[in-house]
């Protein structure tokens, strides 16, 4: 009998590997926004933020095998290449961030985010949100809630109530930002309370896996002078806005209009090739340095270095930020013609939307939204889900996406609702 591809994963990769979807789409390349599977199918990419300027960039490429053919190694020999990507990184931020530290992953990213957050203060006591992901090291996975660590969160690790645009925290849009600051307050008490101390705050600043409520630029000001007020930092995990895809900044911080102490950024910096790094003030810099003796082997490696840059050189010269805004406008109104008992809200900012489904009961409509996301994958688009209940259907695609690229997607999208029963 011939094994399928899922028992060959399994017989070698180990049980549990995630997918997307219930038929895992199975690519074989990509151009740009579309993707096309074995058997020549092609498929509008509506989710995915690795390819940032596009599957298979030729500028990306070229760059990549350029680089590589003349050198590559480590950070314990010198490169300019590095400096120079810094400097130009860096010169997007402001805030004092003109030092970085580049790692592969954003998990090892924001695991360094953690350790200057201590290394600061001299204390361990982190909050993030009770809806969040930060990565998979060991001390990011004790931030993240979708699989809590084995014998429970550590006593250092305070969650509190995330936002949310249908259950806004304080009973009201008005009244959250307070709310939100007021739960992290009590948070850093505790962890005085308990001897911990306070280090830091670690939020996305288009809260993401929460789901993209819709909140105002300033909704992060009250919670900036609670966590300023206790002494800690705030860090800005960066991995999904970041790099223009909101369209009005460069940054989801300068969005909400936050100074943040430590910034991390992941996927998109290499559209493909694995580059991440943290931006952080010198003084914050030179403590965790002097506090930890951090090295990457292949963090900021020359060819990840060129990668960046002509990631950069193609957000600039394709105006992909204009784009989002445009695309994302465009995107956001067709969301909003949609009509279905189960849509309780269209909303986004640039080229990061979300479409919430809830049952008449007011209870998340989980179900219905995993059948049309499966039934959208069934009909060429792939978007997917976030959310506590996974009930917002998540669309965040490369960056070239286009109005008429919206246009496919939300018209299979309605013709998908339109199939579902009023009750989900």
């Amino acid at each position: 009998m011939t094994e399928t591809l899922a028992e060959r994963r399994a017989r070698l990769m180990g049980p549990d590997v995630p997918t997307f979807y219930d038929d895992p789409v199975h690519v074989m390349r990509g151009e740009g926004v579309w993707l096309w599977d074995v058997h020549g199918r092609r498929y509008l990419d509506c989710y995915n933020n690795v390819p940032h300027v596009g599957h298979g960039h030729p500028k990306v490429v070229e760059a990549i095998a350029r680089q590589s053919a003349r050198l590559n190694t480590h950070t314990r020999y010198h490169h300019a290449l590095i400096l120079d990507y810094i400097e130009r990184l860096t010169a997007t931020m402001g805030h004092g961030l003109s030092q970085m530290i580049l790692t592969c992953t954003g998990s090892e990213a924001n695991d360094v985010a953690l350790r200057m957050a201590q290394a600061v203060t001299g204390k361990r006591g982190i909050v993030a949100t009770d809806n969040t992901y930060h990565g998979n090291t060991v001390a990011t996975s004790q931030l993240s809630t979708r699989r809590p660590p084995i014998g429970g969160y550590p006593d250092h690790v305070r969650l509190v109530p995330a936002p949310s645009s249908l259950e806004p925290l304080g009973g009201s849009a008005e009244a959250q930002p307070q709310a939100f600051a007021d739960g992290i307050a009590r948070a850093i008490a505790e962890l005085e309370a308990a001897g911990h101390g306070f280090s830091g705050m670690m939020f996305c600043p288009a809260f993401a896996n929460e789901g993209l409520p819709a909140v105002d630029p300033d909704f992060f000001d009250p919670a900036a002078e609670v966590i300023r007020k206790a002494g800690g930092l705030v860090l800005a995990d960066e991995v999904q806005p970041g790099f223009g895809r909101l369209g009005s900044h460069f940054w989801g911080h300068d969005r909400l209009g936050v100074a943040p102490d430590v910034v991390t950024m992941g996927k998109p910096m290499g559209n493909g090739y694995p580059v991440a790094g943290v931006a952080a003030r010198p003084e914050i810099m030179a403590a965790f340095r002097g506090a930890f003796g951090y090295f990457n082997t292949f963090g900021g490696n020359p060819v990840a270095c060129a990668a960046g840059m002509a990631v950069l050189d193609v957000i600039e010269d394709e105006r992909l930020m204009a784009n989002a805004v445009a695309a994302g406008a465009h995107a956001l109104e067709r969301l909003e013609e949609l009509s279905h008992p189960l849509i309780a809200e269209a909303r986004g900012t640039g080229l990061f939307l979300g479409l919430e489904l809830v049952g008449a009961d007011g209870r998340p409509a989980t179900e219905a939204a995993r059948r049309v996301a499966e039934e959208m994958r069934a009909r060429g688009v792939l978007l997917n889900r976030a959310g506590r209940a996974m009930n917002i259907l998540k669309i965040r695609p490369p960056m070239p996406f286009t109005a008429e690229h919206a246009d496919i997607a939300v018209n299979v999208l309605g013709e998908v609702l339109a199939g579902l029963p009023d009750d989900g």
